[in-house]
């Protein structure tokens, strides 16, 4: 019986100081640092161009047009892509209608790109002359920082 207690004591100590070096490991890789990893691009483009408070405030409200026009052409998108596979439950379906709803989820996408550049050229209108410098070198950062980032609904 006392084997199979300190065993059970052992057992629990030790998922216990596990559990502690894997919150600690991910407390410690959870925060930002200086080349904004951890950061939300929000954060990453206001830190990197140093923005005031008044240019924070016209970015908010970029970010509020540009989320916008994202989530209208990403449910375009949602909306295509359902009649397209819907032509999945067809014996036989027109190729002409595949090929249409398949241009027309092209050009959404070239939509977002665009979207996506204009977004970034209206910030540009806002940097002061002293931050062009940084804008240019974020723009080398940029498809980095939105590899996998989603827009807040």
């Amino acid at each position: 019986m006392i084997n199979k207690t300190k065993l059970l004591v052992f057992t629990i100590v030790v998922l216990i100081v596990m559990n502690l070096t894997l919150l600690v490991f991910l407390g410690l890789n959870s925060h930002p640092n200086e080349d904004g990893k951890g950061m939300q691009p929000r954060e990453i483009i206001i830190n990197k161009l140093r923005l005031d408070s008044k240019q924070q405030k016209q970015y908010q409200e970029l970010i509020y047009l540009h989320h916008k026009e994202i989530n209208k052409l990403d449910q375009e998108i949602r909306n295509s892509k359902q009649e397209l596979y819907l032509l999945l439950t067809k014996s036989k379906f027109d190729i002409k209608v595949k090929d249409s709803l398949t241009t027309v989820l092209a050009n959404y996408q070239k939509q977002i790109e665009t979207t996506h550049f204009n977004h970034f050229q209206d910030i540009k209108k806002i940097c002061h002359k002293s931050q062009l410098q940084d804008f240019d070198e974020l723009t080398f950062d940029l498809s980095h920082i939105f590899q996998n980032s989603k827009p807040p609904k």
